[in-house]
Parts: structure tokens; C-alpha cells; sequence
């Protein structure tokens, strides 16, 4: 049975060599040979610095380099244009001269005059009152002033040509045709209001209650920076307006029936606008408004913490031996202009976004409107209605300033917004007040109180969702509290831009004066500190240059 048992295979004496591309990537007891021909040869790790060592290597080798770029300038924010200036004259330490009046005509007993020695908001640029000051040295000593009468009033120089004005600078009319002229004072957010009466225009005969033309017409409204200042509240779409003749409400210069009854001479035409919060506000600027979750916006001053980043591109100039800062102005669009003015014909590519009524979504910036805004209308302290609603919005990108050399888009000066207006023409005249005391307040004004319904239920809440109504938490306020508002903005504005430019410079700079910024108040031009600041000045930065002065033709 021995002989009959088949004999077990032979055992290899070792495994068969592999080829060196069919080798395992990791050895067995099968192949120890492909173990034993490889060799392993580890990187020498790099021996790295101590923490301390290299904070000490850090410290030694950036400490120089530090300072050399003490003086760069930070990309990460946006400032403002600097200008290189001489050294201010004598006469720039006086404070700002009101214009020159010159005796013109009278209406319903009220002295009008023509105002001379003061420069127009014209041809893109805007203009307001500057003087200079030795305790802004990096603003090379100037900054924002305001000229007398030193209250709410229609500003000198931003009107049409051939405006006349009482002394109070509060009534005005013109000769001419339509011209407009906007207040000194503006609305950005919240409830204003402000009233006018008509001193000259449509007359009223109590004898048998009709009217008659012949003392010129006049239009009343809200109007955006914008606006034409030779043409009618309401002939653009940056301001709405509201006609004598028939109490028409008049926007982009076409006339619909509001009031159904003439606005005469005598008549206290009040005028409220509602807008929203800047917050809400610039969620429609930005294309981000969702009309699902903004369902309310009541603005309350108090509790508002938040500050619009004002960027003003200004220069100093001279007119007349006055000082004034030249700004430039926000201009039409393109696509206002064509919703005002639609053809189709002419450029079919904008049909689509212009058949696209305005609304807080649009795709054109210019096109959106502002939810919860809206214009009232009172006539001898009643209620006349609501004639606008979703006002067109007004930061940037939706306004622009003109293009040309030194422009830049897409930055808020602090003057956007929508200021009253009025538009005469032929002899019209009427006269604004702005408060505190009204002629014809509407009730809100007239009595602070909680408005109740006759069932005790407050009016104030939506009747089904028992939520406060939007808006109506925002408190109505006379229109001359913004003067002093504006006043405190540009003091703010001020010491913002000096700071800015004393932290671009590097904390040196030539004249600089050791305390705090004082800007109230006229500046002595013998004083000291005055002569001294005025003899540093750096002429290195100045090259030769001087504050351009400017003419402007007599209309």
C-alpha cells in the first residue's frame, strides 16, 4: 500500500522573483525577497524656529517696514478727493455773506427783492457756503458754513433764473415762466410736513363762487435733487407736484384730476411725505427687498443707531471774494428720461424693462420704488387725500451725478432726498412755512395725542392682523427740525473727513492745532493760532496753484 501512495509535490526552495513592475506594493511571507530589495529612505525633516524665535525674527525684520508705510493710504474704505490749496487769504476767515437785495416788485403786500452776489446751482454742479477754518489743518482749513437768514427757508441759490424773494427768504414769485425753487431743507426718512399759502394766482370771487385767472399760477410739491430748476413741480419724474387750476396732481408733466376744485389766492395748501427707513431703503437700492419679510417699517429717530457713509467730493472755490464748495450735482438718467418720454421707435432694446412698471424689484435701480412712502395733500387744514403713493427711490446707484472727469458713482453725499418745492409763473406767488407754528396744522400737529376710533379701538392697528399698521408708529414732524439736523450732519461730516485726512497723512500735519476741533462760530483772522496755521501751510503741496474762481453770467 506503501509502494501504491503517490508521493506529496516537491517544496520550492523559494518563492519566484517578481519583476520589479509586478512586485506588491506591500511585502508578504510569499515574496520576502521584494521586502528585502526594496529600501526606505526617509526625508530629513526640516527643523523649524521656535514660536519665540520667530515672533523675535518677526518683530526685527517687519519693525522698519512698518513704518516706511506709516504714510499708504487704505484701500479698504472709500474717502474723499483731496485737493492741493495755497494758503487761505484774509478775507476766507470771514464768515459767509447773505446776497445783496434789490428792491423788485410787491405782492399781497409782501416786499419781493432780487438777490445779487451769490452764485446758481448750475450745469451739474451744486454750490454751498465754505469758509476757512485753522483747526481743520488736513482739511486744509475748510469746512461747511451757512449763510443768514440762519433758519428753514428757500435757498438763494438753489432756484431757477429770474426768482425774486421776500427778506425772510420764504416767499417768492417770477415774471417769467415756470421756474421752481427748492427749500434749504430736506427729507431722507420718516414724516415731514410743511404748508404754503398762495399769495398770487387764481382768484376766488365769493360773490357767486367762481374763479378767474390773471395773477399768474403756482405749483406746489416735493422735489429730488435732481429736478429741472427751470420748469414746473412735476415736470420730471423727480418731483411730484400738485396744479392750482382744478387741484390737479401733476407728475412727469401729466396732469390727473385730484382736488376737482381750483387752489386761490389766500388758500394753505399743506403738503406731508412719508418715507422709509435709510435701512429699508437702501435694501431696495441694493435689489435686496423681499416684500415677504419687510411687511413693516416704523422709523424711530431715538432708537436709530445707524449712520449713512457720507462721501462728499468737494473743492473750494471762489465767486465774488466768497468762498464756497463745488459739488457735483446728481443728474437724469437715461432710463427716467424714457419712462417720462417712452419710443419705443427710437430704442426698441429698453421696451421690455420700460414696459415694466416701477416697482421695488425692478431691474433698473432708477425704477425702484420705496414701499410705505407717499404724499399728502391738506387745504385749509382738511384732508384733501393721498395723490402719490411708492415714491421712486433715491440712493445710489438710483441717482448718478452727470458723467465727467472727477465723477464718481455709487456714493451719497448727505443731500439726497426730496425737498418742498414751488413753481410760479406770470406774477404766481406764494409763501412757504415750515413751522413751528402752522396756519392750518393738520390734527397730528395741532393736538399730541393718541388717535382713538369711536369704539375705543385704536387706529392704529390693522382691524384683522391686530399689528400696528406700517408707518404709523412714525411721528409727523414740521419740516424745520431738519435745518438743525442738517447742521449737526455737516459739523459730523466735517470732523469725519478731518479725521480721515489727518489718518491718511499719518498724523503729520503742518498747522495741526492740539485740542479738539471747534467749528461753531465765526474765526478771528488776527488771532494766533490763525497766523501761525496760515504761515505753515505746506507750499510744497501747493505747487503754484490757486482756488480756481469762477464766473457765472448775469440772467
Amino acid at each position: 500500500m506503501d509502494s501504491m501512495a503517490e508521493a506529496p509535490p516537491p517544496v520550492p526552495s523559494a518563492a519566484p522573483k517578481l519583476d520589479a513592475e509586478n512586485q506588491p506594493a506591500v511585502s508578504s511571507p510569499l515574496n520576502p525577497d521584494a521586502a528585502a530589495s526594496r529600501t526606505r529612505t526617509r526625508e530629513q525633516r526640516e527643523k523649524k524656529a521656535t514660536l519665540k524665535k520667530r515672533e523675535l525674527t518677526d518683530r526685527e525684520s517687519q519693525g522698519p517696514a512698518k513704518k516706511a508705510k506709516k504714510n499708504t493710504k487704505d484701500t479698504t474704505y472709500i474717502s474723499p478727493i483731496r485737493y492741493r490749496l495755497p494758503s487761505p487769504k484774509p478775507t476766507d476767515y470771514d464768515p459767509p455773506k447773505a446776497p445783496i437785495l434789490i428792491p423788485a416788485t410787491e405782492k399781497a403786500g409782501k416786499q419781493l427783492y432780487e438777490t445779487t452776489e451769490h452764485v446758481y446751482n448750475r450745469k451739474g454742479f451744486r454750490y454751498t457756503n465754505a469758509i476757512v477754518d485753522p483747526r481743520f489743518p488736513a482739511s486744509r482749513y475748510h469746512r461747511a458754513s451757512e449763510v443768514e437768514p440762519f433758519t428753514s427757508r428757500i435757498d438763494f441759490k438753489d432756484v431757477g433764473s429770474h426768482m425774486i424773494f421776500d427778506e425772510d427768504v420764504r416767499a417768492t414769485s417770477t415774471e417769467k415762466g415756470f421756474r421752481l425753487a427748492r427749500a434749504n431743507v430736506g427729507a431722507r426718512e420718516g414724516r415731514f410736513y410743511w404748508e404754503c399759502k398762495i399769495l398770487s394766482g387764481v382768484k376766488h370771487d365769493p360773490s357767486d363762487g367762481t374763479t378767474q385767472e390773471g395773477g399768474g399760477h403756482v405749483r406746489l410739491g416735493w422735489a429730488r435733487r435732481e429736478a429741472s430748476l427751470e420748469g414746473p413741480v412735476g415736470f420730471d419724474a423727480y418731483s411730484y407736484g400738485i396744479r392750482d387750476v382744478q387741484g390737479q396732481k401733476v407728475h412727469m408733466s401729466r396732469p390727473k384730476d385730484f382736488a376737482n376744485s381750483d387752489l386761490c389766492e389766500g388758500d394753505v395748501i399743506g403738503l406731508e411725505i412719508t418715507l422709509p427707513s435709510l435701512s429699508l431703503h437702501r435694501k431696495v437700492a441694493d435689489g435686496v427687498y423681499n416684500k415677504a419679510v419687510d411687511v413693516s417699517d416704523d422709523v424711530d429717530p431715538a432708537s436709530s443707531g445707524e449712520f449713512a457713509d457720507i462721501i462728499r467730493d468737494r473743492v473750494p472755490i471762489r465767486y465774488k471774494t466768497q468762498l464756497y464748495f463745488e459739488q457735483f450735482e446728481y443728474s437724469p438718467v437715461k432710463a427716467l428720461e424714457e419712462l417720462a418720454n417712452p419710443n419705443p421707435v427710437v430704442n426698441p432694446a429698453n421696451t421690455s424693462a420700460a414696459s415694466d412698471h416701477p416697482n421695488p424689484n425692478h431691474p433698473e435701480a432708477s425704477l425702484r420704488t420705496l414701499p410705505f412712502s407717499g404724499i399728502k395733500i391738506y387745504k385749509n387744514g382738511e384732508l384733501l387725500g393721498t395723490p402719490f403713493t411708492d415714491l421712486l427711490a433715491f440712493l445710489p446707484p438710483a441717482s448718478k451725478p452727470l458723467p465727467q472727469a472727477g465723477a464718481r458713482d455709487g456714493l451719497d453725499d448727505g443731500t439726497l432726498g426730496y425737498y418742498p418745492a414751488i413753481s410760479t409763473f406770470r406774477g404766481g406767488a406764494a409763501e412757504v412755512n415750515f413751522g413751528p407754528k402752522f396756519w392750518c396744522p393738520p390734527p397730528e400737529l395741532a393736538v399730541d395725542k393718541d388717535v382713538e376710533m369711536a369704539n375705543g379701538t385704536n387706529s392704529n392697528l390693522n382691524p384683522v392682523t391686530a399689528k400696528p399698521i406700517a408707518g404709523s408708529q412714525t411721528k409727523l414732524r414740521p419740516m424745520y427740525e431738519r435745518f438743525d439736523e442738517q447742521i449737526a450732519e455737516d459739523v459730523t461730516i466735517d470732523i469725519i473727513d478731518e479725521v480721515d485726512f489727518w489718518a491718511q497723512d499719518g498724523d503729520e500735519v503742518d498747522g495741526a492745532v492740539d485740542q479738539a476741533p471747534s467749528i461753531l462760530g465765526p474765526v478771528d483772522p488776527q488771532a494766533p493760532d490763525v497766523v501761525a496755521a496760515t504761515a505753515e501751510v505746506d507750499d510744497a503741496l501747493v505747487n503754484g496753484l490757486g482756488i480756481r474762481e469762477i464766473v457765472q453770467e448775469e440772467e
